[in-house]
């Protein structure tokens, strides 16, 4: 193709901002009060913006009042389609992708979005209280009787990424099961973007809620690159107060991963790892016996700052 018949090409930069309340863990979302929100986004301005990621923290403190802390770029998404529609003539969007975390007082004077629940457009993800009802009620049926465009390889990914064998223990899979459904033609974005297995489906089940654009796949990437960052790197620390009890720690871990934890083994891991030290101040507000308050061990040098918590699930 020469250059004069190529597409205009546009460079945006899209960010899922996640942030932890309690055990709901939450991203910022533009479109408040829509049914299908947005991730922040803008365009990388080469003439402003020396790097990707001044650009990225410029727009997002103009947008949405947020000062990110820890940022990483996740991924190129610029299959096309992504954000025209049929017909059009609009510049073909390449967004590079980042996860960003934050802290929910960060946020409180954003001006452009909020926090949104991210197991609300992505609730097969919540393995907490045990395995999610629509998986085999919804999901695996509506897989199984979906048009099979690789036979037997089909069925086994089926099975790899929502069967009931130890493959689930792949909690960072999230973008993969993402993936699945939406070329199934079972969430609301494949209906909209006219692909074939969604078209004229009047049961389409409601699978979590939709996001615009390809802002549920880059989220979904964005839970996937988290969970697994939390094995080998401190991130979880980036989430969380100044001080924590083990137990708050624990159900951080847990509302991240989607997994719920063995105790014993988790502050086994903990100690072990040496990554948190006794502040020497109790948590009186638990409603029960005051527990020891512990921090970050911030100081312990590079070696522990590759520690992660790989940590067993129940």
């Amino acid at each position: 193709m020469s250059a004069a018949s190529s597409p205009p090409l546009s460079i945006g930069l899209t960010v899922a901002i996640v942030a932890l309340v309690g055990e709901t863990p939450l991203f910022l979302a533009r479109g408040q009060g829509l049914a299908a929100p947005a991730l922040p986004y803008g365009p990388f301005d080469p003439l402003h913006h020396r790097t990707f990621e001044i650009g990225l923290r410029a727009f997002v403190a103009e947008q949405v009042g947020v000062t990110l802390g820890y940022a990483e770029q996740l991924y190129t998404f610029g299959d096309r389609g992504r954000h025209s529609r049929q017909g059009d003539a609009d510049p073909h969007v390449v967004s590079v992708g980042y996860l960003a975390l934050t802290r929910p007082e960060e946020a409180q004077a954003s001006v452009g979005g909020g926090f949104r629940p991210w197991y609300d457009f992505f609730p097969w993800e919540d393995w907490r209280s045990g395995r999610p009802a629509m998986i085999d009620s919804v999901i695996l049926p509506r897989l199984l009787a979906a048009p099979k465009p690789h036979g037997a390889r089909y069925i086994e990914r089926v099975q790899r990424l929502f069967g009931d064998g130890p493959d689930l223990a792949h909690d960072e899979a999230a973008l993969e099961r993402y993936e699945l459904l939406y070329e199934a033609g079972l969430v609301e974005e494949a209906a909209r973007d006219q692909r074939d297995n969604a078209m004229g489906d009047a049961q389409r089940p409601a699978l979590g809620r939709s996001m615009q654009f390809d802002h549920r796949r880059i989220l979904a990437t964005a839970i996937g690159r988290l969970r697994a960052k939390l094995k080998y790197r401190p991130v979880i620390f980036d989430l969380m107060p100044e001080a924590f009890t083990l137990t708050a720690l624990q159900r951080a871990v847990e509302a991240i991963s989607g997994r719920q934890l063995h105790k014993q083994n988790f502050r086994r891991l903990v100690f072990g790892a040496n990554i948190v030290e006794e502040t020497g101040r109790l948590e009186t507000s638990t409603g029960g016996r005051p527990a020891a308050l512990y921090r970050f061990r911030s100081q312990s040098g590079e070696a522990r700052a590759t520690s992660g918590l790989r940590v067993g699930w129940h």
